[in-house]
């Protein structure tokens, strides 16, 4: 995808799978519906779950976004993961296998804290 995160930073396979099973069904273009997504009134709900996710943060759109809000967005992905708001505590009620454990906190917020740095040595460059 031409404007996907891994098209500015590298995205490790370890990442990509953290990425994929605990913030892609709300923060990307590859949302995965349970069947009981298209029971009413669970559609609606988890609909206007996942549009907000997606205009907060869409790791599929990132390149798109300004380098200011790539990294306001990086530091609020590491604030997150520090203080446990993400992923949603009513998102992992139903999905356990999004629960992140500390090794992955870990492997996150490091990936976060690279990948800001790597895109302000690249801007800097830049200019």
């Amino acid at each position: 995808m031409p404007q996907d995160i891994s098209t500015l930073v590298p995205v490790p396979d370890d990442v990509q799978g953290i990425l994929k099973k605990s913030c892609y069904d709300c923060h990307s273009n590859n949302t995965e519906y349970p069947w009981y997504a298209y029971v009413q009134p669970l559609h609606w709900y988890l609909n206007s779950h996942i549009r907000s996710g997606k205009e907060e943060l869409n790791f599929n759109e990132f390149a798109g976004y300004t380098l200011r809000r790539r990294q306001n967005k990086l530091r609020a992905i590491e604030n997150s993961l520090k203080d446990g708001t993400m992923p949603l505590s009513s998102y992992i009620m139903i999905h356990r296998n999004a629960i992140l454990d500390p090794r992955e906190k870990s492997i996150l917020i490091k990936w976060v804290q690279d990948s800001r740095d790597s895109l302000t040595r690249k801007n800097l460059t830049a200019l």
